[in-house]
């Protein structure tokens, strides 16, 4: 097993909590805020890279990084404050996918509710009628169910998802082994 990357976004902590319970389930794994991370990926065998959703994508900083990964083996993780694997986070999932550089391989994604950054609902609060994320007794009631997270069983489902990507690599590697002797 080669050498495995962790890159996060995180504004309220919620990301960087995730990434570090996936990482503790890795075996020889470099853990790094997307602002520190290195140039080169060529000595990681996988990437696994984490961010918050903004306006049903990845933030500002994964977008701008994402095209900068080739040819990897990728896993991503996102936290946001709608429900797991809502067609908001799946969405947000395609958009990040869109981004990665050419020759990229998805080995699986993880969804994670987390509590969203207080300015953000502070400016929603004052939201006028036709904001879909204004101050309605709907969105509280999800603002206030999404402060609760990430908690202790979403960090087990993070820790138990990264020790399934070691799984996956190897199913991959496998199958790309079997094209290439076709």
């Amino acid at each position: 097993m080669g050498k495995w990357l962790v890159i996060y976004s995180s504004v309220t902590g919620n990301t960087k909590c995730v990434a570090e319970a996936m990482a503790e389930k890795m075996q020889d794994v470099d853990v790094f805020s997307v602002d520190k991370v290195p140039e080169d990926f060529s000595m990681y065998e996988v990437v696994v890279i984490g961010y918050w959703l903004r306006r049903g994508a990845p933030d500002e900083r994964t977008q701008t990084f994402l095209p900068k990964i080739h040819d990897q083996a990728v896993a991503l993780f996102e936290t946001h404050g709608a429900q797991p694997y809502s067609e908001h986070t799946i969405t947000a999932f395609a958009r990040a996918a869109y981004l990665l550089g050419e020759g990229c391989n998805i080995l699986g994604t993880f969804a994670c509710q987390g509590k969203i950054n207080p300015a953000l609902i502070a400016m929603r609060q004052k939201g006028g009628a036709d904001d879909p994320h204004a101050n309605t007794e709907e969105n509280a009631a999800r603002w206030a169910l999404a402060a609760e997270h990430p908690n202790a069983v979403d960090l087990a489902a993070a820790a138990e998802f990264a020790g399934c990507l070691y799984q996956k690599l190897e199913i991959w590697k496998k199958y790309h082994e079997k094209i290439q002797r076709s």
